[in-house]
């Protein structure tokens, strides 16, 4: 199991047992502190009760390991010190007390009880379940996979939510029996067959409903000088390290922040890492060198060709492991294995548009309701029925016979599918309906055999933060759900697939927590999303430099799929395949094909969620899962 997933430690193995108990543990090492072999684990307590291991950094060790008493240091690792405090303050306390990103399992070996515990924002990953008589855990699938007990029948509602989002949410994963530790809790197992459920230790919806209730009254200068102090103090924990480190830069707010934080604190050059494209719609890599220049950093970046970043694709299941089909995925992928020649760190400007509203879908959703609020839902309805009542390819003729007095950026958009998406829209019933819809690609419901739905917090009440503000509303989902399941999977698996940590300073949970006390007048301010973020980055960075429209991190994907990819699709979307699987409505999947090869509508994220499990599957081995005759009955 653990050579399975050795990439994401190639340095140093370990295995720990106890036969009587029951209980195996096994760890692959990338060595980042004490790398000496003080830092081996899985790593025992001096008392003998508590054996370890553990995925992830805590940064603040150093200042734990001052306040830990009575205690003989063998060496200077996190891990160490983690064991320290446990004992000393027990298990709750000491966690609470860790700054850092982390997943890691503890056995008890008095009591005989195992803990599997995930960070409060959910940066490292923690699979585990329960096969036939054993209780698997492990920090991917893969490991998992590799016990011959393993149980690897497909979860057709997480297919479903997968279709939907691109990404696989919490707890759910793409096997029944197999799920992701929710961020922010504990888990405690006594045997191998018991039932318990995940506790929490950090609640992201007690901080959404704190901060709302309890928000910052200081003028706007101040705020922007509590933030930079909580943000200075972030990057500087992770720039702790006894092996090489850089940062990813885009040149955008969220990474030119976290650079300029790095070299203002550092005693030479940082190394950054950007990639570029031939595709000015895609390419950040100028904005990127401007910034490296002005902060004076030692910059490479690397123009990769079209060709070069389609080699990825036929990788990805490899890389990723599970389903994933957020495209973004590939150049995160590149600019990780740029940064790993020279690097073993990178730090990551992930979280600045979850905390201080970043995303226009944000003001867009917020639009949206507000005008569709004024009219009665009957009206709504008459209205979602007459657009429908014109095919898409009906309403782009429409809208050709005025193209004369159509702005180009309407006819580009290919208006007969938005004609169709707003007549979804006019549908719903409440603000997070339509923010749901906004986010949403495929209705499962159409696509998925035998797919039914679970509750996600995108979708259960019960689980979302009591704000008031809309806007605070959408930001709290996309933290419990899109920042895990999505942006940090991907920095994760990409990162680790070429044996790179990467860490993400925005989301030190000290600054999560001050950014929820913010204001929304402070986060959206002068028609400027991330204002106070802004701010702090205006004092090392002249806003000219970074003051841009948002460009995200994708790719050309639809024209590959009609390009050079085309071959590769057609395989996978081959009719004959599709029934033989029966995951997928063979008949749906390939009307969305033909509609896209033919032009008529760009299919490219339905197309990207259903080839990435079509890539995923044919990489497990699985070419079909039931027989012939069975199809046709």
């Amino acid at each position: 199991m653990a050579d399975a997933i050795r990439h994401r430690g190639p340095d140093d193995s370990g295995e720990w047992g106890d036969d009587q108990a029951g209980i195996a543990l096994a760890h692959r090492r990338l060595s980042i502190l004490d790398l000496s072999p003080e830092g081996h684990q899985p790593m025992t307590s001096p008392s003998g009760r508590y054996v370890i291991v553990f995925n992830g950094e805590v940064y603040n060790f150093g200042e734990i390991r001052s306040r830990v008493p009575g205690h003989r240091w063998r060496g200077h690792s996190d891990t160490e010190v983690m064991l320290a405090a446990i004992e000393s303050w027990g298990l709750e306390r000491a966690v609470r007390e860790f700054v850092g990103m982390f997943a890691f399992a503890l056995w008890d070996v008095y009591e005989r009880e195992l803990y599997l515990v995930r960070d409060r924002l959910g940066i490292k990953p923690l699979y585990y379940g329960r096969c036939g008589q054993h209780f698997l855990f492990g920090s991917e699938l893969r490991a998992l996979r590799a016990h011959p007990a393993f149980d690897d029948e497909i979860d057709r509602g997480a297919l479903s939510l997968l279709m939907r989002h691109n990404y696989i949410p919490h707890p759910y994963s793409i096997y029944r029996r197999i799920q992701k530790l929710p961020p922010g809790t504990i888990l405690r197992i006594r045997t191998a067959t018991e039932q318990q459920e995940p506790r929490p230790f950090w609640s992201a919806r007690e901080i959404a409903e704190a901060g709302s209730r309890e928000e910052i009254s200081q003028d706007p200068e101040t705020a922007v000088e509590m933030l930079h102090e909580l943000l200075r103090e972030a990057v500087r924990l992770r720039m702790i390290a006894d092996v090489p480190l850089g940062a990813f830069l885009s040149g955008g707010i969220d990474s030119s922040t976290v650079v300029a934080l790095m070299q203002a604190q550092s005693t030479r050059p940082v190394r950054t890492f950007s990639i570029g494209f031939a595709e000015t719609e895609y390419n950040e890599a100028p904005f990127a060198a401007q910034v490296a220049s002005h902060l004076g950093t030692e910059h490479t970046e690397l123009y990769v060709t079209a060709a070069e970043a389609q080699a990825v694709v036929p990788k990805l299941p490899e890389y990723f492991d599970e389903p994933f089909a957020d495209s973004s995925q590939i150049p995160t992928f590149l600019v990780s294995a740029l940064a790993r020649q020279t690097v073993t760190i990178s730090l990551s400007g992930d979280g600045g548009d979850e905390l201080f509203a970043g995303y226009p879908r944000y003001t867009l959703a917020h639009q949206i309701w507000q005008t569709m609020n004024r009219f009665p839902r009957a009206a709504r309805r008459g209205a979602a029925m007459a657009l429908r009542s014109l095919s898409a390819d009906a309403w782009n003729s429409i809208f050709k016979s005025t193209a004369s007095v159509m702005p180009d950026r309407i006819r580009r958009r290919r208006p007969g599918e938005q004609m169709h998406r707003l007549a979804a829209l006019l549908c719903t019933s409440s603000a997070e309906a339509v923010y749901h819809r906004l986010i949403s690609h495929w209705d499962p419901a159409e696509l998925v055999l035998d797919g039914d739905e679970p509750a996600t917090a995108l979708t259960d009440s019960a689980r979302q933060a009591n704000v008031a503000n809309f806007t605070s509303r959408m930001m709290f989902l996309d933290l419990v759900s899109y920042l895990p399941d999505d942006i940090l999977t991907k920095v994760d698996r990409a990162s680790m697939a070429v044996s790179l940590e990467a860490r993400v300073p925005l989301l030190d949970h000290r600054v999560v927590e001050f950014a929820w006390r913010v204001p929304m007048s402070l986060r959206i301010r002068d028609g400027k999303e991330k204002w106070l973020l802004r701010q702090v980055l205006f004092r090392y960075v002249p806003p000219e430099l970074v003051e841009r429209g948002k460009m995200g991190f994708g790719m050309p994907v639809g024209e590959w799929l009609r390009g050079a990819l085309r071959d590769w699709a057609e395989a996978l979307l081959e009719r004959g395949r599709l029934a033989q699987q029966a995951f997928f409505d063979a008949d749906v999947v390939r009307s969305a094909w033909q509609e896209h090869l033919s032009g008529k509508r760009n299919r490219q994220y339905e197309l990207w969620d259903v080839l990435m499990f079509q890539a995923w599957l044919e990489h497990q081995g699985v070419t079909r899962t039931v027989p012939l005759e069975a199809v046709y009955v």
